[in-house]
């Protein structure tokens, strides 16, 4: 607890006030001081302050929660246990684990504009379930969202909102006992995918809109923590013991921002493949299509192309680890399969032994190998027996890193009945960094021009130009990369941050992951240090954010993709015991959905090594 000096005036009794009125000689056994023989003015006994109105879970919460003249109580909701969890009647099948109050709040001010443009806002929205008093666990558990957020059901009043994330706030609440929340981050996209709508941050006169920048970079996970926290002290009549954030992907970036910008939110941040260093990562994004673009003559590869490359490239390296075909790449950076050398995935006419429709030309290769590679100035790649751009450190021309091979490539480099399918995301922020909507697919609205799908015209050069600019906007744009490596005051309140990334994540490359730790252990003394109160871990073959991420590998080879993943709040648990307990997060075991394979989770930069014995059990295993 914080301690501040405060000046006191002491209340004098009327008996004493009278004879300090008689006699200014008594003045310093009065309070007064000073030989002057001037009288001191008597200053009343303030009052005592006004206990805080308790809340309860009815519409009176509307006027008695007002933290701040920007917050709005817009609907309070009281569901009992069993009750289907919707607001407009309509059964949803879902129902409540036990006794919860909903509450829906808007923070303003917003962003004033054109009714029915995407810049225009009235606030954040946010949405926060209690359990009942008896029930609550102490702890405030709020979630992240993902992509640009900008869930509209969050704000909506006749319905329950979802953040888009793994988790919802009424299980989290209804089933663990914990406050949770979600917030759209200060605007609610009209698009059919919410996450994917960038167009908020665009003003009509096709400007950066910075207060919706800021509202989405920080503030808007700011206010839920904030607010979340409050309610649940009017509520519960205490101050909640243990505030938690739990996100990934935008919830990851999300808890990076927390532990950089407002470290006293949360004592514990569990952050899962982080889009931190944004507006770098996702530029590269869109480097998959350009590469296709440029080396391919704008035809992309069939999804049948991309799954057999991958495939080739998992029955390559899954075998690295034991000696024996896994089904699944524990270590990326071991893997250098290159495809131009495979002349079971080249086409006859190119050299190769592979005579199907999903065989790859020598050019359709050596493009996988520029997009596995990662985003470089000149669209140039070195020769995977050198260098495949993995690992923490980017090699002088790497503007930022490609996936793992492996690593399924519908996400970034897809394609549907041979038309290119960008990651909307990627072409939405290329257009906010070179500030042009035309660049944009056609679902970026904008009054000075909608998007026209441009960026099938980008050159490697132009592409590059968009990734310095989106680092030279980053004060417009709210400094949205959260990559500030000192963490020095989320360190010295003694609060926690477990991060972990998927090796095979279809869409955020976990070398961006990497990246960032290091610079971190640079800023605040070394790994050893770091590691006291921020720990990295990387899990084989989890693709982005759950679930495995790469494609299986060849058939008869190696088996069906089945490794070994982070069972349900496995994380979180580990999290809490650090926070709670004092116990860091070591020796954990992971498990695969059959329980036929266990494996120690390493913290960085510690990884996997075989000892020998049976490959099922996780005691066959060491972190080095």
């Amino acid at each position: 607890m914080r301690h501040h000096n405060r000046s006191h005036t002491r209340s004098v009794p009327p008996s004493i006030a009278l004879l300090c009125l008689a006699a200014a000689a008594a003045l310093s056994a009065c309070g007064g001081s000073g030989s002057s023989g001037t009288v001191l003015p008597i200053v009343p006994a303030a009052p005592p302050p006004a206990a805080p109105v308790a809340l309860t879970c009815d519409d009176s919460l509307k006027t008695a929660f007002k933290p701040d003249a920007n917050t709005t109580v817009r609907l309070v909701k009281q569901f009992r246990k069993g009750d289907d969890l919707n607001l407009d009647g309509k059964a949803t099948g879902t129902l409540a684990a036990s006794d919860l109050c909903m509450v829906k709040l808007n923070v303003g001010p917003g962003h004033a504009g054109p009714a029915g443009a995407p810049s225009t806002s009235p606030g954040i929205g946010i949405e926060v379930w209690l359990p009942a008093k008896a029930a609550w666990n102490q702890r405030v558990r709020v979630l992240g969202g993902g992509g640009f957020a900008g869930e509209p059901s969050i704000s909506a009043l006749d319905r329950i909102g979802n953040a888009g994330g793994i988790d919802s706030p009424s299980r989290v609440a209804g089933t663990e006992g914990s406050v949770s929340a979600i917030t759209d981050t200060g605007h609610a996209s009209s698009s059919p995918v919410a996450g994917t709508d960038g167009a908020f941050a665009m003003n009509p006169d096709g400007t950066v809109n910075t207060a919706l920048w800021t509202d989405f970079a920080s503030r808007g996970i700011h206010e839920m923590a904030v607010k979340a926290k409050a309610l649940a002290a009017g509520f519960y009549g205490d101050a909640p013991k243990y505030s938690y954030w739990d996100g990934c992907s935008t919830g990851g970036r999300q808890g990076h921002m927390q532990a950089q910008v407002n470290s006293d939110d949360f004592d514990g941040i569990l952050a899962g493949n982080s889009a931190i260093n944004w507006s770098t990562f996702i530029t590269a994004e869109l480097y998959p299509q350009v590469v296709m673009q440029r080396d391919l003559g704008g035809t992309p590869l069939t999804p049948e192309q991309a799954t057999l490359v991958s495939s080739a490239a998992v029955s390559a390296c899954d075998s690295q680890l034991t000696g024996k075909h896994e089904g699944f790449i524990s270590d990326p950076a071991a893997c250098r399969y290159d495809p131009v050398q495979d002349k079971a995935v080249l086409c006859t006419a190119s050299g190769g032994s592979n005579a199907t429709a999903a065989c790859l030309s020598t050019a359709q290769a050596q493009a996988v190998n520029k997009i596995w590679y990662g985003q470089t100035r000149d669209g140039s790649a070195p020769a995977a027996a050198g260098d495949i751009g993995y690992g923490p450190t980017l090699a002088s021309n790497q503007l930022w890193y490609g996936p793992t091979r492996g690593t399924a490539l519908s996400g970034l480099a897809g394609s549907a009945g041979g038309v290119p399918a960008p990651f909307p995301i990627a072409v939405h922020q290329v257009a906010l960094n070179l500030q042009d909507p035309t660049i944009a697919t056609p679902d970026f609205i904008n009054a000075t021009g909608n998007g026209a799908d441009r960026w099938k015209g980008l050159g490697y050069a132009q592409l590059a130009n968009a990734s310095d600019r989106g680092k030279a906007l980053q004060g417009a744009f709210a400094n949205i990369n959260a990559d500030d490596p000192d963490l020095a005051r989320f360190r010295d309140r003694g609060a926690k941050m477990l991060t972990y990334h998927g090796l095979a994540d279809q869409v955020i490359p976990n070398s961006g992951t990497a990246h960032y730790y290091e610079r971190a252990a640079g800023a605040m003394g070394g790994i050893d240090a770091l590691q006291k109160f921020y720990r990295y871990l990387e899990i084989p073959a989890m693709g982005h954010c759950m679930g495995v991420g790469s494609v299986d590998g060849l058939p008869g080879t190696s088996p069906a993709a089945n490794p070994p993943l982070p069972a349900p709040n496995q994380l979180f648990t580990a999290l809490t015991d650090w926070v709670e307990k004092g116990i860091p997060p070591e020796n954990l075991v992971l498990r695969n959905g059959d329980k036929s394979l266990a494996r120690p989770l390493c913290t960085y930069p510690k990884k996997i090594a075989y000892l020998g014995g049976d490959t099922s059990k996780a005691e066959s295993f060491a972190c080095r």
